[in-house]
């Protein structure tokens, strides 16, 4: 009986795909859009036919998933589901695969028709794809968050590499001890190789932000999606296919195609919270952090200080020998002591002149302590390493440049295209998070038309932060999003396990689950406790904390099922009520 019912509902939703398509085709035409052999940047608010094809394929996973877990579903009524997880640094990428991983377990995984992330969860996604069956078993992702490594020695034969491409940045660098020290993996593919894969995962989206419109450009501008099809801005329209971006455009034509960067680099794109001026705010010592001692010399000191720490704390999670890791030690009581010896000299009263001077004084002391360190150290492929990086890596620091990526839409006739946008030939792509720290906007309105967004929030800061933010976005683009009780906000501090944000008739449901909460703390005190022992910006895990995590959040998807269930059952009737509007 299944069989045939399976049969009718391949036909029925063949059917509807074709409608969709001459759909998107007559929406695309009225849009004047100009995805043409001759033109290769798209403007349309549709779907790209790859996408399209993808999505269909994939409903007939997800709807034989909903039958196998007891829920009334034919072909016409399968719902749009996606997975958004939260940025938050290893806590959100460890956090991801823990929930993914009990997804899998509870038979829910494959109801997903999307998969979207930002910041850190991104990193955990760009690892997991690698396995072109992934979703099938969540087992080597898990395995992998405690595997051996990549050694410094293939790192730096990859930033070796890179440092001779003319758009070297701080990205390549993140990109590369970030893959190497946390996900502990190098992925040299490419995102578009997915364009060609089978079915069997969620399709990914990646979310990005252009930072010259996040500072000062329009809201239409700031937000960038990245998939196996298509890399673009969401609210414009404009897109170019995945393999382009880096290629070099003007006035909307290809002049010269560029290899496209691989998923190591994509990954410190992504993930580059660092890139903000503002992060390093997160950064200050508390005798810094005082009235009238924080200012742009400060900052520009802090950054460096901390650009410096962080690389060395990443370079120390590639290598295993005991001597070249005593080195790392040395490395990091110098620069700790730079700090704390230069305390008081910066506490004493002084012109925002001389706060500057002095600030370039101790950048140069802190970048000549390094170099002396490297000096120093023993000949062999230690000291080859540690020479890259500081040949290549410490000019980078003192100019912070970040994502540095040629611009598609530079010199691009159109009034659409915000000047922040047109007037440069090259834009900068950084972490999404340092606008909403979850990828809501890829997925408001009709382009996916989403029933239900199961969000995981592994995010640091005002919970349901990521939530209110996106429903403030909404209402700026005009796009319909479930309404937030202003009440719940006040349990900020001490959440729940899961709150179910119920969507009218245009509005997905969203389901939020915090990552700590009062199933698994006692108190608000105890939250606060936990998002500080597992912050977002520290060294790599310890192997202890991996596990915490992933079992913290094998538990939240666990406790929830039962919740999950209702919910996706209720997006079925969602898109079947949506259907017989749409046919009246």
């Amino acid at each position: 009986m299944q069989t045939g019912n399976t049969s009718f509902s391949v036909t029925v939703i063949c059917f509807w795909l074709c409608i969709a398509v001459a759909r998107a085709k007559a929406m695309d035409n009225m849009e004047g859009n100009t995805a043409t052999s001759e033109k290769p940047i798209r403007r349309s608010i549709s779907l790209c036919t790859g996408e399209q094809e993808y999505v269909h394929k994939r409903k007939q996973v997800v709807l034989e998933s909903l039958i196998s877990l007891g829920i009334n579903c034919t072909a016409d009524s399968v719902p749009h589901i996606t997975l958004l997880a939260s940025g938050g640094g290893q806590r959100a990428a460890v956090g991801l695969v823990g929930s993914l991983y009990q997804m899998e377990k509870e038979g829910l995984l494959d109801s997903l028709l999307y998969l979207g992330g930002v910041s850190g969860s991104t990193w955990s996604m760009s690892s997991i794809y690698s396995d072109p069956q992934w979703s099938s078993s969540m087992d080597t992702a898990v395995s992998r968050l405690s595997g051996p490594g990549v050694e410094l020695e293939a790192a730096m034969a990859w930033l070796g590499e890179r440092a001779n491409e003319e758009h070297f940045c701080l990205t390549d660098i993140w990109g590369v001890l970030t893959s190497a020290g946390i996900m502990k993996q190098m992925d040299l593919r490419h995102l578009s190789d997915e364009a060609s894969r089978n079915v069997t995962n969620p399709y990914p989206i990646y979310g990005a932000i252009e930072k010259h419109c996040f500072s000062s450009g329009p809201i239409e501008g700031k937000w960038f999606e990245v998939s196996p099809h298509e890399a673009g801005f969401t609210e414009l329209g404009f897109f170019i296919e995945t393999s382009l971006l880096g290629s070099k455009f003007e006035s909307g034509e290809l002049l010269e195609q560029m290899p496209e960067m691989d998923m190591v680099k994509l990954q410190g794109v992504l993930g580059s919270a660092l890139a903000d001026e503002e992060t390093i705010r997160e950064f200050i010592p508390p005798w810094l952090n005082v009235s009238g001692q924080m200012d742009g010399a400060a900052e520009e000191y802090l950054r460096v200080y901390n650009a410096l720490d962080k690389l060395v704390a990443l370079t120390r999670s590639t290598i295993k020998d005991p001597t070249a890791l005593s080195d790392l030690d040395k490395l990091q009581k110098i620069l700790e002591d730079k700090v704390k010896h230069n305390k008081s000299a910066w506490l004493e009263p002084k012109s925002s002149e001389e706060r500057k001077s002095l600030s370039q004084q101790w950048i140069m002391e802190l970048l000549a302590a390094v170099e002396t360190w490297s000096e120093s150290l023993e000949d062999g492929a230690f000291k080859t390493h540690v020479s890259l990086l500081t040949k290549k890596v410490l000019p980078k620091i003192m100019t912070w440049e970040w994502g540095t990526t040629r611009n598609f839409l530079y010199q691009y006739q159109d009034s659409m295209v915000p000047t922040c946008l047109r007037s440069q030939e090259r834009f900068q792509l950084v972490d999404a998070g340092l606008l909403i720290n979850v990828a809501y906007p890829s997925f408001l309105g009709e382009k996916r038309d989403i029933d239900l967004i199961i969000a995981p929030e592994y995010s640091a800061g005002n919970m349901f932060e990521t939530l209110t933010l996106a429903r403030d976005y909404a209402a700026e683009v005009k796009k319909p999003f479930p309404d937030i009780d202003d009440k719940i906000l006040e349990e900020r501090d001490w959440p729940k396990d899961c709150y179910v944000f119920e969507g009218k008739e245009n509005e997905p449901s969203i389901i939020y689950m915090p990552l700590y909460n009062r199933r698994n703390c006692k108190d608000a005190e105890e939250v606060k406790a936990k998002m500080e022992e597992f912050s977002t910006f520290q060294r790599p895990f310890s192997q202890e904390k991996i596990e915490f995590v992933l079992e913290t959040a094998k538990a939240n998807i666990k406790n929830n099922k039962e919740t999950l269930l209702a919910e996706i059952h209720k997006a079925v009737l969602h898109r079947r009520n949506k259907r017989k509007s749409v046919l009246r």
